[in-house]
């Protein structure tokens, strides 16, 4: 009986990677988040790495549920973009591929609280 040729046998099954946020990503988003937080506006953050989307949370205070969520999701990258905002009620407030201008809608809440 032939087996063919020996390969290297992996320990671990070939599960995909998490989704994470690249550093250029996570600087545009920290750029927003200490602006937000220097106006009063959000507390704390958190990052979750998964196997489908990377989430980073926004805080008003600490210990509660997200008041924002920022989620990349490489899957939608050819259909409605790979970037979100989804509100606290889970309403998608904004979707697309770049992510700048995805968080222009959250920009424009800074501008509002700075206004009031």
């Amino acid at each position: 009986m032939h087996h063919g040729t020996t390969g290297t046998v992996s320990t671990f099954p070939s599960a995909p990677l998490p989704v994470s946020f690249h550093r250029t990503e996570l600087a545009v988003i920290l750029g927003l988040y200490g602006r937000m937080v220097a106006a009063g506006e959000w507390r704390d953050y958190g990052i979750s790495a998964l196997r489908d989307v990377a989430i980073f949370s926004i805080f008003r205070h600490t210990a509660e549920h997200p008041i924002y969520r920022i989620e990349k999701r490489p899957k939608l990258a050819q259909r409605q973009g790979i970037y979100a905002v989804i509100g606290m009620d889970g309403r998608i407030l904004k979707r697309g591929h770049d992510l700048p201008t995805v968080l222009r809608v959250l920009e424009r809440k800074l501008i509002r609280a700075v206004a009031d």
